[in-house]
């Protein structure tokens, strides 16, 4: 059960990750936003950042995209345990995300409610 969440936005556009930390910003339980412009930005920022306990993942990225970030993380165990919540505009990924591990999944735009529900469904 978490009651600091530090977490880690995964999303190559700028424009959703400020409206995701806006909408994290209204979560009482979030104490950090960390934020990563691709998978290999965002590996090494989990694995500086021991204290990450929730990762909202991108699935269309450059470098290295969400589902090759996905299969990084859950194959390290240093890093398998935490939650994940993919984020995309293509449905069609879903199955694959969460064959892969990923915990939870929500198409966008992102509403702050579902956000809300799925992050409290995961941490509490």
């Amino acid at each position: 059960m978490f009651k600091e969440l530090v977490v880690l936005a995964v999303d190559d556009d700028m424009i959703n990750r400020k409206l995701l930390k806006s909408m994290l910003a209204k979560n009482e339980n979030v104490k950090e936003i960390l934020e990563a412009q691709n998978g290999t930005d965002a590996i090494a920022q989990i694995k500086s950042r021991p204290d990450i306990n929730l990762i909202l993942l991108d699935i269309i990225m450059p470098v290295m995209n969400g589902l090759e970030m996905l299969e990084l993380v859950r194959a390290d165990s240093r890093m398998d345990h935490i939650p994940i919540i993919v984020l995309t505009t293509d449905e069609t990924k879903k199955g694959q995300a969460l064959e892969l591990g990923a915990n939870g999944f929500l198409m966008k735009p992102i509403r702050n409610g579902d956000l809300t529900q799925k992050i409290e469904s995961l941490t509490f």
